[in-house]
Formats: structure tokens, sequence, C-alpha cells
């Protein structure tokens, strides 16, 4: 009898798809995943891409794990259980859509701004971020968010001064000579600029980091400059003063290419080291001598980071630090400048990605983002408008990012709020919704991607089927739109249509699908003979459109909220930088990454741990008015003393008692851009 067995298969042969890393990183990498029977097996940076230079953070490195993650959201999932819970039953994607879109039609009758999105930056894709989806709230006349929690307040500072969010070209950094890293940790949050500052070290540049924390970064420059949160504006304007009264200046440029020179020095005398030191809290000498190095080395650049922009006086303190180039004449070197974000460089067509036309006239509130711990929690009123009633998240995990987060879970704990999350995993939100859909991730779907640390855009295809029944966000708002009767022809675009619609007449998309990514056209020193993209075309130290709204037009140190020292009950400062394993709250359920971090830790210098009796790994309580917080204390040189680092963004489900640090933030406003002040925060620490 022959063998009728089916002969062995043979696994097909590899072949690798290029993309581009979603999360919220200035460095944009380009990916290359490789793919074997459907299956991605391994995923490395893209060696052809100069930014990236084939290297990934320790977290995109374990991006496989977070694709194949055995607690992967596979199906729309319906609430059974109480808000909070997290006990769902699994539904088929229609009956999961015609219901939302049947609850969203009845609110949307009565008024659509009770019906509120909620997203940032879980994908910074054009694609999958905002296109399909802002398509989809302009048309039902939604409110619309205000998404400031993250930059606006330095991307407000840095278009009052100069002109849009711009500066200089990163890869330029390695022929600096003197590089400040200034409020950043490099090596966690930026890992292809500390290459670059690494190889200026190498040739002799000196490394300096101004951070309230002694941070992995820190430990690496030649000085740390570790000042107090929240006083940055002054250790600005004090190396202004130095620079004036020693005449390290380049009067030239200063003439040809700013504007309000005069006002800026009258202000700037007032700042002597002495003062500022007694603001910053380091020694005065400490300010000179970084004065000295700044204004006597060129060329010399500055790597700002967001961080420092956290707090009450933000926007005025990046606007001191961004004058600072102009005075001496660093913008004339390529590898002179600062560099906070490149995204102004980008002509992305977002309203052709979004369509705001379809509100069709309509103007909807707005929601600022940092204040829905609050606005969940309002009645209807005449000055608010109507109540929240339903709240679309995606992208975002509010519960564990927002601040004041004790309100913000009431608000989502709301009986009559209807709550839709679109996820790949059960965070902390998605235990509040109502309706929970899978989404793809990076590796399933098209998107393209700006950069706000270099100037490239980089392509991403899909390298995979989407897993189990997930779907790219574009997909689920085009079926919720053809549910609500949207029949506009926007809403059936492709997503490799619109890939194609971002840069369009700017990019060469053929190219771009060849090599994953395609370089834009920026000067090597952009602004080394002024033309900076303001209305004078200057670097604008006096700014006329801020003076007309009210406000002072010159940059100035504005005090924190809650200064460090000025309170008996809460005598400690907090900031809560990231953990060195996270993005956001992204990747804390990726058990590899989870295993490095241990717990969620309270770093605090060995004088204010001992004048509280508290031991190194102990666990503590952290609080405040707005609340409290369990974790472990680390004693440790990485704090100051009056000042904690509490790392974060753990999820609150993960932590010690269902909390995270987000517990003790509060919800006030920047001082320009409307941003959360996370790192202007005062507590008291005490054995748990």
């Amino acid at each position: 009898m022959p063998d009728t067995a089916p002969a062995p298969t043979s696994p097909s042969p590899a072949h690798q798809v290029l993309g581009a890393c979603p999360h919220d990183c200035p460095d944009t990498c380009a990916l290359v995943t490789t793919v074997q029977d459907g299956v991605a097996v391994r995923l490395q940076g893209n060696a052809a891409h100069a930014p990236t230079a084939g290297v990934l953070c320790n977290k995109v490195s374990h991006y496989l794990e977070r694709t194949y993650h055995p607690e992967r959201l596979l199906q729309p999932m319906r609430r059974t259980g109480p808000k909070g819970s997290g006990q769902f039953e699994p539904v088929s994607w229609d009956v999961a859509l015609d219901d939302i879109a049947r609850r969203l039609g009845a609110i949307a009758a009565r008024d659509p701004q009770a019906i509120l999105p909620y997203s940032y930056c879980g994908t910074m894709g054009l694609v999958q971020g905002e296109a399909m989806a802002g398509r989809f709230f302009h048309r039902l006349g939604a409110s619309l968010l205000d998404r400031t929690i993250c930059s606006s307040a330095g991307g407000e500072a840095l278009s009052q001064t100069l002109g849009a969010k711009v500066g200089m070209k990163v890869e330029f950094f390695a022929e600096s000579k003197l590089i400040l890293i200034w409020g950043s940790n490099a090596i966690a949050s930026s890992v292809h600029f500390w290459r670059l500052a690494q190889e200026a070290k190498r040739r002799g540049a000196k490394l300096v980091c101004i951070d309230p924390r002694r941070s992995e970064t820190a430990e690496k420059c030649h000085e740390h400059l570790q000042i107090l949160p929240g006083t940055d504006a002054a250790l600005a304007l004090a190396l202004m003063h130095e620079l004036v009264v020693n005449d390290w200046l380049d009067h030239d440029y200063i003439a040809r290419h700013t504007s309000g020179w005069e006002a800026l020095r009258e202000r700037a005398l007032r700042w002597s080291p002495e003062r500022a030191a007694g603001v910053c809290g380091i020694p005065a000498q400490q300010i000179r001598d970084l004065a000295r190095d700044y204004g006597t080395t060129q060329p010399a650049a500055i790597r700002l980071n967001y961080g420092m922009q956290r707090v009450r006086g933000g926007g005025n303190a990046v606007r001191a630090v961004a004058c600072l180039p102009a005075l001496t004449g660093a913008w004339r070197h390529r590898a002179g400048g600062v560099l906070l974000s490149s995204s102004g460089w980008f002509p992305a067509d977002r309203a052709g990605l979004q369509r705001p036309d379809l509100l069709a006239g309509r103007r909807p509130r707005t929601i600022n983002m940092v204040t829905i711990g609050d606005d969940l929690l309002r009645p209807a009123s005449a000055e608010f408008g109507p109540r929240i009633e339903a709240v679309v998240v995606y992208n975002s995990n509010p519960l564990a990012v927002a601040p004041e987060s004790g309100k913000v879970v009431r608000g989502f704990a709301r009986d009559d709020l209807f709550t839709v999350v679109v996820e790949q995993f059960r965070t902390d939100t998605a235990d509040y919704a109502d309706y929970l859909l899978p989404a793809t991730t990076q590796l399933e779907h098209w998107d393209i991607h700006s950069a706000y640390g270099h100037t490239d855009v980089v392509l991403n295809r899909p390298a995979i089927a989407p897993v189990g029944e997930s779907r790219p966000n574009t997909q689920v708002f085009r079926e919720l739109a053809a549910r609500m009767g949207f029949t506009d022809p926007c809403f059936t675009e492709s997503d490799e249509a619109l890939c194609r619609r971002a840069f369009a007449g700017k990019l060469d998309f053929d190219a771009l699908l060849e090599r994953g990514f395609a370089s834009l056209q920026v000067p090597e020193a952009p602004f080394a003979q002024g033309g900076f993209p303001t209305a004078s075309g200057r670097c604008e130290f006096f700014s006329e459109r801020l003076a007309r709204q009210g406000l002072d037009g010159l940059p100035d140190h504005v005090p924190n909220y809650e200064p460090a020292g000025s309170s008996k009950r809460y005598p400690l400062a907090m900031i809560s930088p990231p953990a060195r394993n996270f993005l956001n709250s992204s990747f804390v359920n990726v058990q590899s990454l989870r295993a490095i971090e241990g717990e969620p830790l309270l770093e605090m210098h060995a004088d204010d741990a001992a004048a509280r009796g508290i031991a190194d790994r102990q666990v503590v309580r952290v609080f405040n008015d707005r609340g409290e917080y369990r974790c472990v204390a680390r004693v440790s040189l990485r704090a100051r003393p009056g000042v904690v680092n509490g790392l974060g963004i753990w999820w609150r489900k993960l932590g010690l008692d269902g909390t995270n640090v987000n517990q003790l933030t509060s919800q006030r406003l920047t001082d320009l851009g409307r941003a959360p002040v996370f790192y202007d925060c005062l507590v008291d620490v005490r054995p748990a």
C-alpha cells in the first residue's frame, strides 16, 4: 500500500518588513521586523537609518513580547460587573459596534458635546493617532480635547521665542564642544542622542547635566547642577547675567537677529549668581563656572527635554533657556543652538488627515485632558456646558497618567458615564470600560511618523496580520461612522491612502516605501543668518503676542505653586520622572521589563530618610492633601535633600495599594500652554 501521509512541509523563507517605533520618544526609530510563516520572530533597529543606527532601546527591544503577550486583548468585551471590577464577557464586533453607535447616537441627539474623545500618544503615528478618529469626532460634533499632557508648555515657549518647535539638527551634537543636557535623562529617554553626546565627549567636549535628580545621565557627565524643581528659569537668567557682565556676547548676532534685547538685558542684570543660587539651591560658583563655559566655548549646544516644563513656570523656563544661544551666537554653528523639539520642521497635512472642516461651522467646547478628573465630576452648567455623558478612550490610559488620579477614578466610576476603551491590554482605564475593543499593535497596521528628535519621516508597514480579532484604530472609527450614518467619502479612505496623504506633495512616497524613511531638507545651521519662523524673522526675547494677552513679554522665573521648603505640613518636593524601563504607562505589563524595575520606588536622600526613621527598602506612604500612595523607599544619592523622586508611571493595579504616584499630583496648569504641573508637588513621607 502506498504511503498516503502528507509530506512534511518546510518553513517558508523569512522576510523582513520595514517599520517605525510608535512610542512617545524623540528618537522615532526605524524598525526591521523579520517574519516567518506569518509570525514576527525578530525585531531590530534599521541600520540604514542614521538616527537609529541599528540600535533600539531596552523597552522596544522587548516589543515582540508586547505583541504576543499572553494577556493581549483579542476580542471585543462588554462589562458585566461593577465599574472597575474588570469583569467582562466576550461579544462580537457587530454587537459591540451596533450598541456603541446606538448609545452615542442617543447622546448626540441631545448634545454631541456631551461626548468626549480622550487620547494622546499611545502611538505617535499620524494615521492611527488622530486621522480617522479626528474625522469621526469632528463629524459628530463632540467636545474637542486639548491634548496638553506632555509637551504643550515647552512647545508654546518655543513658538513664542523661536517661532515654532524647531532647533538644531541632532546629528551635529557630535561636533559640539560643550553640551548642556537640561532636564533630560538621555540614557533612558533618548538613547540615540546620548550616543552622539558620547561621541562629542570622546572628541573632548564637556557634558553638563542640569536636573534635580542625579540620574544615570548626570552620573556620566562632567558636571551636574542639581537644582531644585521649578528653578530652571532662575538659573538661565543668572547665566544671562554673567554673559552680560563679562561681555561673553555676540553683539552682531544680537543686533541683526534678535528683538527685545535691551529689556531682557535689564531683567537679566537683576539675577546675580547669588540670587539665583538661593532660589536654585546650588552654589553660586557653579553658576559662574557654567556661564564661563557657555560664554567662552564654541560651538555650544543645549539639549532640553520636557521634564523641566512640568511646573507652574515651565513655559517661562523654556523661553529663558531658548534665548541663550542667540546671546552667544551659538546659532552660527551647525553644532550650536538648542533642541527641545524638531516637530515644527515636518510639513504634515494634519488638517487633511483629521478634517476639522467636518465641524461645518460648529464650535464645540474644549476640555483640557489634564483636568479630566474635575471635568468628569462637573454638573452641567451655563459655563461648562452639558455634563460629560460618554468618553471614548484610545491611545491613552488616563487612570494611570492623568494627575490627581483619585478624582479621575471617581469620574470614570460614574454609573451614568458610558465609556468605550480601544486598547491592547486591560489597563487601569480598561477596567472601567462599558465596552473594551481590541486594538492592533504597530506590527499589525499601516502608519506614518514624524519625529521630535530628528528630521526624518518614517513609514510603518504591517508585518503580520492582526492578532486575534484586533483591529486598527482607523477601522474602528470607520465602522462607527458607517453605523452612525456618516456617508462622507473620507470615511472610506484606506490606511495606506492616509499615509500617502500625510506628506502629499512634500515627499516621494514611493521612495519612502522602498527605504522606510525619508529625510527633510533642513539647513545644517538653520539660524546662522537669522531667519527664525517668527513674525519678525528674529529670535524674540520679548514676545508681543504674549504682551497682547496681558502676559509678561519677557521670560522670568515663575515660582512653583508648591515651592520646595514652603510648607511645614509637606516639607518635601516630589518629582515623578519615568522609570527607566517604562514609557509613560506603556510596557509596565511586560514582565521582563517590570522584573527589572522590581516595584514602585521613591528615591530619598539619606538625611530625609533618617529624619523620618525610614530605612532603605522599607515600604512607605507618601501623602499630601490630594491623596496617599504606598511604595518602597530607596535611600539614594539620586535624590537631593528636600526632594524625593517618585519613579513612574506604574499601572495602579500593579502598585502596592491600587494607586500610583499621580494620586498626589495636581490638576493645576502651567503659565503657558495649559499643561500639567506633575513636578510641582509637595508631599511628606512616613513609614507605612
